[in-house]
Formats: C-alpha cells, structure tokens, sequence
C-alpha cells in the first residue's frame, strides 16, 4: 500500500539535505516527525509518520534551499529578488496580498507581477528560538510594516509548533486511529501584536495571519473541502474559483455540499471558501500514495471579516477567503511551473488591533497512511465522503 516508501525524496534523504544547508529543529513523537526551519520563518519544511523509512509530506525547493540567500547585487532580475520559494509544508505568511492595503505592493505601483514583493519578515527573516522541548518549538519576532496605503504597522510575531501524540490526533478528528495506520500530526498557535501606538482601523487596512502548505503533487492527488449547504444570497457563492481565471471542470468538480480539485501540479489555479460557506476543515487524498492529509484551524468571530488578496483596487477588501486550495502550473504558455507542488491555505479574521492586542490563529496539520478502510472511515467522518467518492471525482 505504502508505495512512497524508500523511494528518492523520502523523509530521512530530505533532513540530511536540510540539515547541510540550513539549521533546522526536529520534533518526534513516537515514529512520527517533522522538520523545522527557523531561519524561514520557523516554517515546517516536512513531516513523516515513519522517521526511519516514511515518505516526507513537504514540497521542498531544493534548488532554491541550496543557492541560500543571495546577496542584492545576485539578486537583481532573478524570482528571489521578489520572493525565495524554499517550499516547506507549513509556512507563516502574512496579507493581504492584493488590493490598495497590500502589504506586497508599493503604494505607487501598479498590480502587476514585476512589482509584486513579499516583505522581508515572511521572506528573508530568521525568527528566534525562544524555547524548545521534546514535542514543542516556540518562536518570536517583531518587524515594521508599511501597506499599499501607506499604513504603518509595528508588530510583534509569535509562533508555536507542537507535535501531537495518538490522543489528541483523535479528539482532533473525532475518530479513533486504528492500528493499521501510521500518522503525524502538528499544530501550530500564531500571533500578531499590535506593538504600535496606534490602533489598527479598516479605514487605513488590516493584516492577518495566512498559513500556507506546498505539497507534494501526484497524478493521483485530489484536494477535498466540504462545505455549508445553503442559497447563495444568504451564504454567498459555493466557490471563488476566478482568482487566476475560471477552472474548467476536469479540475474543479462542486457539489452540494463539498468541492473536489485537483493536486497534480500541472495547471495553475486557486480556489476559495468564504467565511459563511467553511466548515473549518479540508483535505486530500493521494490514492497512489494511501495517504489522507487533513487541515483543521480554529474558526472564530471575523467583526471585520477577511482581506481579500485580489490584485485590483477593492470595493470590498474586507470580503475575503477564510480558505484557500492553490494547484500550481505554468503562469503563462512557455513559462515553466514554480513548482510543482499543491498548497492548502487558512487565514485569520482582519485584525483590528488595539495597542498591546492579540490575534490568534491555530492550525492544525495531520497525515494519515495505511489501510484504505481505516482511512475511509476517518474521510467520511472528517470530510463527508468515501475514499471512492474522491478517487472518482475525476
């Protein structure tokens, strides 16, 4: 069943590489592990559900990991010289990206990708290790911010990554793990403070936490996201698929109540899930692999809702995804994908901080590998549906 494993990318081969080229931090919990990379932010690069002989969960960059940070005479006219995609299958970000309170977009550019750059913190900052236990990575950081706009913002940044044992796994999925299968899983607590004077305003844009996961890509993966059934006026629409043009339905199928895309990492497309719509939860399955991946995250009162990282000047930039699924792709005939990889994405509510305030956002990542009826039966009552439902979904 476990095809993926001993093959070339495995976890172990991906920390010996890790391990020559940046520092990294590993946290275990019986046979399960996962890698951390605090010079990127504290970024889980990967995870596995077997450290001696399991497959590794993470898209890792290899090619951008090993050049390291370039100087800024290297990196004029090169991608780095806008963002480092080092991969990693947790990452801290933070947004909007797009709209007049980007923080990607100087406040006389235009949206257009030459002049699209990811600030410094969530880029090419290392955060600081303030503690570390067996199963626990604590971390802080405190940058300064200025949007499209030309808001301000001081912020301090906190970010803790705990490996989970068996019992909490389950109380996270409701559902018993059965012996048959291996699994891992973390969850991470992150904050932002507003370390400013000032109180942060909607008039004047909001930041909030963005995790995103790139993903290992396969033939045979499909991303899984239930959601609220419902009327479109009261809940709004199902699915923003229009984020880099509509996607055809041998790539995005929408059902009543559940949405499946694919995570092969040929054709480039993003989906979203808007806050009256999320279930809290999404997934996916690669069926060549017998994995099941899962994502939950702490959903929570949005008073000013969620910023929406179009790239145009917003009518409504308070009206976006609470959470997102990205298939990567060639951007543009003869381009060659970023990747390939998959990413699943959750954010926090805008957050209208005063001084000294807090906002919290916790994500929670599992993987589970094994007996196909074990994992169907957790795919159901996680997601909704059958293994067979997914598997056939395209």
């Amino acid at each position: 069943m476990n095809k993926h494993i001993k093959k070339e990318g495995s976890f172990s081969k991906d920390l010996t590489f890790l391990k020559k080229h940046t520092d990294i931090i590993v946290l275990q919990q019986g046979k399960s592990a996962l890698v951390i990379a605090p010079q990127y932010q504290g970024r889980v690069m990967t995870s596995t559900t077997n450290l001696s002989e399991g497959a590794g969960f993470g898209w890792i960059n290899k090619k951008t990991v090993e050049a390291g940070f370039l100087t800024e005479e290297e990196r004029k006219g090169r991608l780095e010289d806008q963002i480092y995609i080092f991969g990693g299958e947790e990452r801290f970000w933070l947004g909007p990206e797009g709209g007049q309170f980007s923080i990607f977009f100087k406040p006389e550019d235009d949206f257009e990708f030459s002049n699209w750059k990811t600030p410094a913190v969530i880029d090419t900052e290392t955060f600081t290790l303030v503690s570390q236990k067996e199963n626990t990575a604590k971390f802080k950081h405190s940058c300064e911010l200025i949007n499209k706009s030309g808001t301000v913002f001081k912020m301090g940044i906190g970010r803790t990554v705990t490996i989970l044992n068996k019992e909490e796994v389950e109380a996270i999925i409701n559902n018993k793990i059965s012996d048959k299968l291996e699994f891992v899983g973390y969850q991470t607590n992150n904050q932002i403070t507003n370390i400013g004077e000032n109180s942060w305003s909607p008039k004047t844009g909001l930041p909030s936490i963005w995790m995103l996961g790139m993903y290992n890509p396969s033939p045979e993966t499909t991303v899984v996201i239930p959601f609220v059934k419902g009327d479109e006026s009261e809940l709004g629409e199902k699915v923003n698929d229009t984020y880099f043009g509509k996607i055809s339905g041998d790539y995005l199928q929408i059902k009543d109540d559940v949405l499946f895309f694919k995570g092969d990492g040929t054709k480039r497309g993003k989906i979203g899930i808007g806050p009256k719509r999320t279930k809290g939860v999404a997934g996916s399955f690669d069926a060549n692999g017998g994995v099941l991946n899962l994502i939950t995250y702490n959903k929570q009162e949005a008073k000013h809702g969620y910023v929406n990282s179009i790239w145009e000047e917003q009518e409504e930039p308070f009206s976006g995804d609470v959470l997102n699924a990205y298939n990567d792709g060639s951007p543009e005939p003869g381009v060659p994908p970023m990747g390939p990889f998959y990413e699943l994405e959750t954010s926090s509510p805008a957050a209208a901080l005063k001084p000294n305030e807090t906002m919290v956002h916790i994500q929670t990542t599992i993987h589970l590998q094994g007996d196909e009826v074990a994992l169907n039966k957790i795919a159901e009552q996680v997601l909704g549906v059958s293994l067979n439902e997914i598997t056939n979904a395209f």
